[in-house]
């Protein structure tokens, strides 16, 4: 058979690629170090100073913390369910809520991407003007040339891609642990004690804290990566172990990072840096070669997160395919165990944002901010299902069984206050998104020749028609740009 041919064998006839806790910890570091720890200085000077910061680091660390807490819980729990996040929402809520976690999930993978593209594009438009901000049509042009290069490579196999991941994932970790270095040893306290309150324009504590809960989202997608890439592992639990290493590995770096950055320039200064702002930042310090450094790292950086996204991205529709909640096709893969045509709709996804991002104002931030929303959902029935899990009969002890549910309970706190911080903005937009993708599920419905919709199941299906009608109405009228 050759390398392209598709072929419809079932997964345990694919010779499947097995991986290690430390490639599958490098999965999730590569996954979470992408473009946004390179925006993070800009992102948090335009809604809050240091003491801001602090806060919210500490509530996004502790409310992700505990949803990675609940990640390796349900992987030892519930060994049967892979590909995580979706498998999660379907045996805790039913197969449309299941689908439509596994839509979220990839479509939030998809829309990232396109992040790193606008990034890798602004950070060259320093040098070449044409390539302004990464929204210019020829930053399109050269990104979509970029989209379909990496799914030439990924489409070669997923075990060299993510061995290839595993070296890159190492490598763009040194400018980052370099950059805070050398803005730690330039550090201004003057500068810093300034920045502490905040800026006239950030307002009240809250709404500063507020303003940085997606970005904080942005940075700490991936923190699942190992529990959506389960079937690959070689031990199952190394899944868990993998998803709270690469957690703590990478937490302290964007903590310091944007705490840093405070004590090099006024906030106000760096709230008007062009992207990737950690740049600007180490470049006021040292000069211009550390621009150059950071802009070499962040091309390394976000080129690897780029290829773990893509991967964990098709791996999503591909288990939704072989679970019956996608349609058949999604299901396809080839003997090297690459499923091609989920890899294909993730790249033309992809592709359909960057277009649209040409419409916005300011197209980074518009795609960090609708990734962030579309994963807040599938987070939020994750979160919600280790609730389930841990009130469930289990052979473990009481006090095993407190502290889950506690921690399940935190992490579905946390995630709902996510949405309520993401606005009605994120929401709707995320709606109009949702609702077409129904129809993926109905085809999938009738190549079973099932019953479209249960009861329940049309109820959600007129929330979510619903809420795409008021996204675009509010679109067509103004009420939301992008």
């Amino acid at each position: 058979m050759s390398q392209a041919e598709p072929t419809n064998a079932s997964p345990d006839s694919v010779a499947a690629a097995k991986l290690p806790l430390f490639t599958l910890t490098a999965l999730v570091v590569g996954s979470m170090v992408g473009a946004g720890v390179f925006s993070l200085p800009r992102r948090f000077a335009q809604e809050t100073g240091v003491a801001g910061a602090l806060i919210s680091w500490a509530v996004a660390g502790t409310g992700m913390l505990m949803l990675a807490f609940v990640f390796q819980t349900l992987a030892v729990r519930r060994p049967d369910l892979d590909a995580g996040v979706y498998a999660y929402a379907k045996a805790g809520f039913g197969e449309y809520l299941g689908f439509f976690s596994a839509f979220g999930y990839w479509a939030s993978a998809c829309v990232g991407n396109v992040t790193y593209w606008v990034l890798i594009m602004s950070t060259v438009g320093a040098v070449v003007p044409a390539l302004g901000d990464g929204d210019t049509i020829l930053a399109a042009v050269l990104s979509s040339v970029g989209l379909w290069a990496f799914f030439s490579f990924i489409r070669r196999g997923v075990k060299e891609a993510a061995a290839i991941n595993r070296v890159v994932t190492v490598a763009k970790l040194v400018p980052i642990i370099v950059f805070i270095l050398l803005a730690l040893f330039c550090l201004d306290p003057g500068v810093f004690a300034d920045n502490f309150a905040g800026a006239d324009y950030a307002g009240s504590l809250f709404d500063q804290v507020r303003g940085t809960m997606l970005a904080t989202v942005f940075v700490f997608l991936g923190v699942e990566g190992a529990s959506v890439y389960s079937r690959h592992a070689k031990r199952r639990e190394d899944v868990g172990r993998a998803t709270i290493l690469g957690f703590l590995s990478v937490f302290a770096v964007f903590a310091s990072v944007t705490v840093v950055s405070y004590g090099i320039l006024p906030m106000s200064e760096i709230a008007e840096l062009r992207q990737p702002s950690m740049a600007g930042v180490l470049e006021a310090a040292v000069g211009t070669w550390g621009k150059v450094l950071i802009s070499i790292g962040l091309v390394v950086s976000v080129l690897g997160a780029y290829l773990a996204w893509t991967l964990m991205a098709a791996e999503v529709l591909f288990v939704a395919a072989k679970d019956k909640d996608m349609p058949r096709f999604l299901g396809r893969a080839t003997a090297q165990d690459v499923p091609v045509p989920a890899l294909v709709m993730t790249t033309l996804l992809s592709q359909i944002v960057l277009i649209v991002t040409l419409f916005s104002d300011d197209a980074f931030n518009f795609a960090l901010d609708l990734t962030s929303a579309l994963s807040l959902i599938p987070f939020l029935l994750a979160a919600a299902f280790g609730v389930k899990v841990a009130l469930s009969p289990a052979d473990t002890a009481g006090g095993s069984r407190r502290r889950e549910l506690v921690v399940s309970v935190l992490a579905t706190l946390y995630t709902a206050f996510l949405i309520y911080a993401a606005g009605l903005k994120y929401v709707l937009i995320s709606f109009i998104l949702y609702a077409p993708a129904t129809v993926l599920f109905v085809m999938a419905r009738r190549e079973q020749g099932r019953r479209l919709f249960s009861r329940r199941e049309a109820v959600i299906l007129v929330v979510s028609v619903a809420g795409a009608v008021a996204g675009i109405a509010a679109l067509a009228t103004g009420g939301i740009e992008l």
